[in-house]
């Protein structure tokens, strides 16, 4: 059993009018999304994104297809919400996740996502971006056009490529692994990493061992550096675990991201 310690913080910014975010925290399931659409769109799309995960809670286990299903029929509901009401046509969502699933009797995480809202793993003191971002900047570092501090200030950087609100729906990329006691995740929306870097992230992550103090100090953090954009944050502790490995481990030891 993956026993885990949580702690999760959102704020609108300074600049926003509604929060757009929304998140879940439960013990197998944490989710961040970022709506788009604006006032009235992007806010009830977020919402619809993490109510269609939240009916995983009622599973036990919970399985990699079940997550699946449940964000095919979360975009669906988002799709057909935005067809019945002509001021929420075409918002949408990022989404971010991690679910403790079983594959093979065993507990392991599942992280998946969609959009430019991402999850990072902090192992051994090195915190690892395990999403890519679905964004024009992140495919313009891909191509070698910018470079990752450019993309942090590219005009276009909140442009993303994917997300959920599209019919038919876009892909959404996930990685399964085992657990390793010790380890911690951080959910943002990019409210989080537009205002602060990574090496800024990390030393929080070091030196602030409680996960709710950990996020709120991380969404005061994106505030004070400008608070351009609604800022979500979701920090989890895995306390420990009777897990072992098993023949497949999809998560990258290093990925680079704008």
């Amino acid at each position: 059993m993956i026993e885990v310690t949580w702690g999760s913080a959102s704020d609108r910014g300074r600049v926003r009018p509604v929060n757009e975010d929304s998140l879940l925290a439960s013990p197998t399931l944490f989710v961040v999304a970022d709506g788009m659409g604006g006032h009235a769109a992007g806010d009830v799309a977020s919402q619809l994104a993490v109510d269609g995960l939240t009916q995983l809670l009622d599973s036990d286990p919970i399985g990699v297809p079940e997550v699946l299903e449940a964000i095919d029929e979360a975009n669906l509901s988002i799709v057909n919400r935005a067809a019945a009401s002509e001021e929420r046509a075409g918002m949408g969502t990022t989404i971010a996740g991690v679910a403790v699933v079983e594959v093979g009797g065993i507990d392991h995480w599942m992280v998946f996502n969609m959009g430019d809202s991402r999850v990072y793993r902090m192992i051994d003191d090195e915190l690892i971006q395990v999403t890519v971002d679905h964004s024009e900047a992140q495919e313009m570092v891909a191509s070698g056009q910018l470079t990752l501090e450019e993309a942090r200030t590219y005009r276009r950087r909140n442009v993303v490529t994917r997300s959920l609100g599209i019919d038919p729906p876009d892909a959404v990329d996930t990685w399964v692994f085992p657990p390793v006691p010790g380890e911690r995740f951080l959910l943002c929306s990019d409210g989080l990493t537009t205002e602060v870097d990574e090496g800024a992230i990390r030393t929080f992550l070091e030196r602030i061992d409680d996960p709710q103090e950990a996020a709120q100090v991380l969404v005061r953090a994106a505030i004070d550096a400008g608070g351009s954009d609604n800022v979500t944050v979701v920090v989890i502790d895995h306390r420990a675990t009777d897990a072992s490995d098993v023949d497949e481990n999809t998560v990258p030891r290093r990925i680079g991201g704008a």
